[in-house]
């Protein structure tokens, strides 16, 4: 099954359970930004958002909200692997089941891999140079950057 869109948190869980996987860490920073990232190259080369969430321009570059904040309480500080997640129905801990897309989930891999190369400083400079973000930070006013402006930005990458 190839989904359309996931939530962004999925995604993030996924990205935070590989990289722990890999023997590498993720903090909440770099984290963000490697979200843009999928989110650029799904938009690029397949044409579809990888997930329905908005991305806000930060003081530090792309950040999507709700992933910040469940993750916030790690500070700068690597984001251990997820194993359980609260589900409010059941007003429980349940086993956390990652449930992307095999194909979905190579792509988001390889981005993964390609970009967590890079400190997450490094990460901050490289979004703070590009349109999407450029073209609507305001400090303190968290604007959304459109997925328009992020699928151009990235069509232009992929087609160097």
């Amino acid at each position: 099954m190839n989904r359309t869109e996931y939530k962004a948190i999925d995604v993030a869980r996924h990205i935070v359970n590989y990289t722990n996987e890999q023997g590498k860490t993720v903090s909440n920073l770099k984290l963000q930004k490697l979200l843009y990232f999928v989110q650029g190259f799904f938009l690029a080369l397949l044409n579809r958002p990888c997930f329905s969430d908005e991305i806000e321009a930060w003081d530090f570059g792309p950040v999507v909200p709700v992933v910040y904040r469940n993750f916030k309480e790690f500070g700068s500080n690597s984001i251990p692997k997820v194993t359980t997640v609260y589900d409010y129905e059941k007003e429980a801990f349940i086993d956390y089941i990652d449930d992307i897309d095999e194909l979905d989930k190579r792509l988001i891999n390889a981005i993964t891999d390609n970009m967590s190369k890079y400190s997450a400083t490094k990460l901050v400079e490289i979004t703070h140079n590009q349109a999407p973000w450029k073209n609507v930070y305001k400090p303190y006013m968290n604007n959304i950057i459109s997925t328009d402006s992020i699928k151009e930005c990235f069509e232009e990458f992929v087609n160097e």
